[in-house]
Parts: structure tokens; sequence; C-alpha cells
């Protein structure tokens, strides 16, 4: 049996490994980099959404490529082998497969201003610059209110995984008014499932153990909007919290 954060997708296991081994070191040259990852990681430059994309992706129904442009009221779904990492104003997300996305919010200027999302199915890492507004984020179970955090989220049709990264997040069963809950983490401190049982009132939110997503993506992420994370982790094969759940 697989253990819990375990990779999958051969693909992401090679960017965790790049990632974990030091990107920001001069032992990376630009080649070698933009060979495994299209480009160098780096802040992407006004006007590119899009820093990397695999399989079949869509934006608003039309094939996404690295010139897609990506604003703050679209639709970004991901194939069965598909995956996208995107930016959109002071956000950046990695979309795993099989998986959509509905982005609300508005353009002011040349400001997108994400102001609310909904992963409608699928798996979804995110960060988010600090503000003095909330941004909302919708499952098919769950409604959760964040302010500069990162995190990521899972969304079936009976469960909601989500982990708070880092930062504050408010989160409430969508049919379960008792079931609420305020997570404040500096890492990964108290994933979560969110449940949808209607015999279970007050009880939806549970402990959940630490899986599929890693600090290097984070980091990676982060870097895509000219941010770094949070916290520091050493070299070798690193890719999550060394801790029990």
């Amino acid at each position: 049996m697989k253990q819990s954060g375990e990779l999958d997708d051969p693909r992401r296991r090679l960017l965790v490994q790049a990632l974990s081994a030091g990107f920001f070191s001069a032992g990376w040259t630009s080649q070698a980099m933009a060979d495994i990852f299209g480009s160098t990681p780096a802040q992407l430059p006004p006007g590119q959404s899009v820093y990397r994309v695999s399989g079949v992706a869509t934006v608003n129904g039309a094939p996404a490529t690295l010139k897609t442009r990506i604003g703050p009221k679209d639709t970004v779904e991901t194939g069965r082998d598909g995956e996208i990492v995107f930016v959109v104003g002071s956000s950046s997300f990695i979309l795993r497969n099989s998986s959509r996305l509905v982005l609300d919010g508005r353009q002011e200027g040349d400001n997108a201003i994400t102001s609310a999302l909904r992963l409608v199915t699928g798996k979804l890492l995110s960060v988010f610059g600090k503000s003095d507004r909330q941004i909302r984020m919708q499952s098919t179970t769950a409604t959760i209110g964040i302010r500069g955090t990162g995190v990521y989220m899972e969304s079936e049709p009976d469960q909601t995984y989500f982990c708070t990264c880092y930062g504050i997040a408010d989160i409430s069963a969508a049919d379960d008014p008792e079931s609420k809950d305020t997570v404040a983490a500096s890492h990964h401190d108290r994933p979560l499932y969110i449940m949808n049982d209607a015999k279970a009132k007050g009880r939806n939110i549970r402990r959940a153990p630490f899986k599929n997503h890693s600090d290097p993506e984070l980091m990676l992420i982060e870097t895509l909007v000219g941010r770094s994370a949070p916290f520091v982790f050493p070299g070798s094969e690193y890719d999550a919290p060394r801790r029990d759940y």
C-alpha cells in the first residue's frame, strides 16, 4: 500500500526531486531547468499566465498553451493525463489531472483580482498574496475563506480534503452550518476532511493525513509570483513535513 503523500505521477516526482535538489542554486543551469520544466523557475513576466502545461488542459474550452492568457473569470480544466501550472494576478496554481476549476474575480486595470474560486472536481494546489480581503473557495462539500494563504484541496462528490499549508482558513461544511473550524497553520499543521454526511451534523469536519502535495511545489508556485514560501527545508529527497497527523 502506498503511504500518504507518495508521488504516483512520474512528472510530479521529477519536479519534486529536481526542486528538492535545489533549483535556486548555481548547480542548476538555465538549460538544465528548461529541459525539465520548459523554462527556468522565475517570476512570470507581465502578460504570461501559463508556466507549464502537459497532457490535455483547456481554458474556457480551448486548448491551453504557454501563450494562453487566463483571466479572473475563466474556467480551467484538465484531462486524465493533464496538468497546468499558471498564474492569475498575485495567485498561483497547480491544477492536477481530471480537474475543473471555475474562477470568479475582476480585472482592475492591469491587475487580475481573484475573489472566489470553485473546484468542481479534482485537485488544486494554490498560493495567494497577502491582502485585507478574504478569498472564498468552494468544493462539493465545503466553503472556505482564506487570506494570504497556501492551500491544497481535493474535491470529490461526498468529501473534500483540505490542507492549510500556511496561513489562516475558516472552514465550514456546505450543508452543515454546525460543522465549522478555523485553522491557523505554519506548516501543514492540521489537514482536514470535510464530509457530506446528513447523519453527522456538527461532526462533518474530521482530521486527515498529509498527502499528495509538497513543499517544493509550493516553493515553485510562490516563485512564479515573485514570492518565497514561509519555510525552509533541507535538500535531498524531502517532499513532505516529517510529522505525524
